[in-house]
């Protein structure tokens, strides 16, 4: 058996809340749907749902002991539970302790784009090299920061966790649980935009995550960006001296010096710290080479190897719905590849996304297609951004696009007629059409913000497709979905 993640007496001591003693818990959960046994059911209370109402069922599935804050009915008078004042708060004091107590090299990763992806190559790259945990999905939140983190194990040597944001402030509560060793900012783009008067806000309010750092703390900026300068200066406002950036620039720490970019993958050179470094990345796209940069520098900065690091490149896995590639097998043999963006969009990513499309090349009589869903919290500039994708449709040689939403409409009026598929209010109408279309030998690629629930064309896909290769339940993101029934939704 190993051990224990929490024994009773330690979350007592974390959390100071009262409760029986003599229980164990080897992992910590917020959804009864997923408990596990030996699990810790933490039990939030959210506006959809109260974590209390499950918390027979979650120890019915076998979970060690529940954290609560009221006493739940129907329950037996000696049921383990740990009394404390508030669920969440007791949710951020095991964080807390768990960061205390570990003595991992701990990295924490945010910017615009590319956040869940460069947390997962840092997993891959890191795993050989000792034990390695990294948060679950996109589980980056004021929910998902601290049960990833009361989740680290206490024999972890290193631990990368994903920070996310909606609007200023947020970081800050969540570097001030991670406290990073290393702090990676991936890029600073458009998304969000809605709740900021500027990027230079959005800038700032990523640079929240060096108010969790020690002035040992290394940052790791993207030197391309244009908002390097005013993130290296709120790094070494922050008390940090160690600033290293990736990127093309010529001062950049890991500098690109070429990459070929092939359909599925790059061969990049590069110069890290100074020394030459030639490697494969087996993931497509000029951002995803930017992304690999960001990766290699922060395992530097983290004490391990890069070189090591750099050969898990090319054997890197796609994360679901932000690139994964399978073959669809239709009725009438109709075959077609899809490329599965569906799990969120901004204006930078969906011009990734389109470019990396433009390197495929469909078989036979083939098509481009991309079938695109609004993409959200842009404020009154999303009509604008909108429109200006039909650039980048363009120079992505792009022969049909299906559009999802209103906000998409914008794109439709500004591209030829002939070019537009279909334009569609919604995922689950649309979904039908770009099955009904596709011919074989073409490309399909799937984006769209979460809201824009794009997932429902990869669902319609794979309902007609029984044999083929994927399956979007088993293969979709397990972040959101896996949210507390006490907090977002059932």
């Amino acid at each position: 058996m190993t051990e224990a993640l929490w024994s009773a007496g330690e979350a007592i001591a974390a959390t100071g809340g009262t409760g029986p003693g003599g229980w164990n818990a080897h992992g910590v959960s917020i959804d009864s749907r997923s408990v596990l046994v030996g699990d810790l059911f933490v039990a939030l209370a959210g506006p959809n749902f109260d974590g209390h109402d499950f918390v027979a069922e979650a120890l019915a599935k076998g979970a060690a002991a529940a954290v609560v804050h009221r006493q739940p009915n129907d329950l037996p008078a000696d049921a383990p539970l740990l009394l404390v004042g508030d669920s969440l708060e007791a949710l951020r004091a095991l964080a807390r302790a768990s960061r205390s107590r570990t003595a991992a090299r701990v990295c924490g990763v945010t910017g615009s784009s590319g956040k869940t992806s460069t947390k997962e190559a840092l997993r891959a790259c890191l795993s050989p090299q000792g034990k390695t945990f990294a948060s679950a999905g996109s589980l980056n939140n004021h929910w998902g920061v601290p049960l990833s983190l009361a989740r680290l194990p206490k024999n972890a040597d290193y631990a990368v966790f994903e920070m996310g944001m909606s609007n200023a402030g947020e970081i800050a509560e969540l570097t001030e649980l991670v406290r990073p060793d290393v702090a990676v900012i991936t890029t600073i783009g458009l998304a969000h935009i809605e709740f900021f008067d500027s990027q230079e806000g959005i800038a700032d309010a990523k640079s929240e995550i060096f108010q969790g750092m020690s002035p040992q703390g290394t940052a790791v900026l993207p030197r391309d960006d244009r908002f390097y300068d005013r993130l290296a200066a709120r790094a070494e406002a922050a008390g940090l001296t160690k600033l290293l950036s990736f990127g093309r620039h010529a001062q950049s720490s890991s500098r690109l010096v070429d990459a070929d970019l092939y359909e599925t993958c790059s061969a990049v050179k590069a110069e890290l710290r100074g020394k030459p470094l030639d490697f494969c990345l087996a993931q497509p796209g000029a951002h995803w080479v930017t992304n690999a940069l960001a990766v290699l520098t922060a395992v530097s900065a983290l004490g391990a190897d890069p070189v090591s690091a750099a050969a898990e490149l090319a054997r890197l896995q796609p994360v679901s719905g932000r690139g994964a590639r399978r073959k669809l097998t239709l009725p009438g043999g109709r075959a077609a590849l899809l490329i599965d963006e569906s799990y969120n969009a901004n204006p930078d990513s969906v011009k990734a996304a389109l470019a990396v499309l433009a390197r495929c090349k469909p078989e036979g009589a083939g098509r481009r297609i991309a079938v695109l869903g609004d993409m959200l919290e842009l404020g009154g500039q999303g009509p604008a951004f909108h429109a200006a994708l039909s650039e980048a449709v363009t120079a992505a040689d792009i022969d049909l696009v299906f559009l999802c939403g209103p906000l998409m409409a914008h794109l439709g009026r500004a591209l030829p007629p002939s070019r537009v598929a279909a334009l569609s209010a919604d995922s689950k109408t649309l979904a039908p059409l770009v099955a009904d279309a596709l011919l074989p030998g073409d490309v399909l690629l799937v984006k769209g913000s979460l809201g824009s629930r794009m997932r429902e064309v990869i669902a319609a896909l794979d309902a007609l497709a029984p044999g083929s290769d994927g399956d979007s339940e088993a293969d979709a993101p397990s972040d959101q979905p896996t949210a507390p029934r006490a907090a977002n939704g059932g």
